[in-house]
């Protein structure tokens, strides 16, 4: 049960939700003291929350007193056949798609990151187009919900993609000119907007309220099939003092998005920043948000420099080894990067002796379709 329903008042449930008790199971080991301090009201008043809590958890389960504590309990048979048919979304690079083994996986987080001007809220883009792509041509023909934290979306660079990525669908098909015809018709730019639905948010609390509200809004539009954050990362620099009530918050947002992922089906991807980690006597380049946060997303992409070259590096997988591919920003699509033999070579003796942390201190970036 979600903390927007127990019957408080709208500041005390803005202060709930602020500090990251989102559900009354967050609220279920914590003291009166301790609530007081994170919400900065009277120890009276937590302890009347958490009383308010109490009753509405017990008043849930009289309700469902039938039903099973525990639910979706099923064999790793039924679990293997599943993964059979999980769905990907493309990135429009060939070499990155085969070694995130397909694409995009639906019904998983997949956190990208990397230095600005990588090319990752290129990429999101990109992803947002081409979750239309329709079924007939190998696509999922669904729908992209884009929350944008930094207010880099780009309205003029989706209509490029949108029209770079149908050319490049009708240019890879055999047509009849009539079947061209019927397809170049239906295939249009301004249908793919329309299935963009955009989220621009200013605050923490607007982004912890709005991944709130996803369940709600994903529900009543079944053909969302990709949720994208641009960046996860930018109110949680600054908006916080305290790195522990920071790490709780997004641990339950993490812990949100997954549920998400996992009961509608669909990819959830998280663009992130960089920052500056002292390591083995010297400052080095690594996602922000933390060493905790690395184990919110299931698969985690570093974009980095190798001198004028762009790579994306797999750093993170449960079924995946670790590889990288060489990529392209153009004025149209994400695509492959030609790499000289030599580069190559050196590039991945480069990864061997420096390590996946340290990658991030070269330059590289994607080829991409029109973004």
């Amino acid at each position: 049960m979600e903390v927007c329903n127990l019957p408080l008042s709208p500041s005390q449930r803005a202060k709930l939700v602020s500090a990251g008790y989102t559900t009354i199971f967050s609220l279920s080991s914590i003291s009166p003291l301790d609530l007081a301090r994170d919400l900065n009201v009277s120890h009276n008043e937590a302890a009347q929350i958490l009383k308010i809590a109490l009753q509405s958890t017990r008043f849930d389960q009289s309700i469902n007193n039938n039903a099973s504590i525990v639910t979706g309990g099923q064999t790793a048979w039924d679990m293997l056949r599943e993964e059979q048919f999980i769905t990907r979304i493309t990135t429009s690079c060939e070499d990155l798609d085969n070694i995130l083994g397909g694409g995009i996986n639906c019904q998983e987080v997949t956190e990208i990151g990397g230095v600005p001007g990588i090319g990752k809220t290129q990429m999101g883009i990109q992803l947002a187009v081409n979750v239309q792509i329709p079924l007939e041509c190998g696509g999922l023909g669904g729908k992209a919900i884009y929350i944008d934290t930094e207010g880099s979306f780009m309205v003029e660079r989706v209509f490029q993609i949108a029209e770079a990525c149908i050319e490049d669908l009708l240019e890879s098909r055999v047509f009849q000119q009539q079947d061209y015809q019927a397809c170049r018709e239906r295939m249009q730019p301004k249908t793919f907007l329309t299935n963009i639905f955009y989220f621009r948010v200013c605050s923490y609390t607007e982004q912890i309220a709005l991944i709130n509200y996803l369940e709600k809004f994903i529900t009543e539009n079944r053909d969302v099939k990709i949720v994208i954050i641009d960046s996860i990362t930018f109110h949680f620099r600054q908006d916080f003092d305290d790195l522990a009530l920071r790490t709780r918050v997004l641990s339950g947002m993490a812990l949100k998005l997954m549920k998400l992922a996992k009961s509608f089906s669909l990819a959830i991807v998280l663009l992130n920043q960089v920052t500056t980690k002292f390591t083995e006597g010297s400052f080095q380049l690594t996602l922000a948000l933390g060493d905790s946060w690395s184990h919110a997303c299931t698969n985690r992409v570093i974009l980095y420099w190798n001198g004028s070259e762009r790579f994306a590096y797999l750093d993170k997988s449960p079924s995946l080894r670790s590889a990288s591919a060489p990529y392209s920003v153009t004025s149209n699509l994400w695509n492959d990067e030609l790499c000289h033999p030599y580069l190559w070579a050196h590039f991945k003796r480069s990864i061997m002796l420096l390590g996946a942390s340290s990658w991030l201190t070269h330059r590289g970036s994607f080829r991409s379709v029109a973004v």
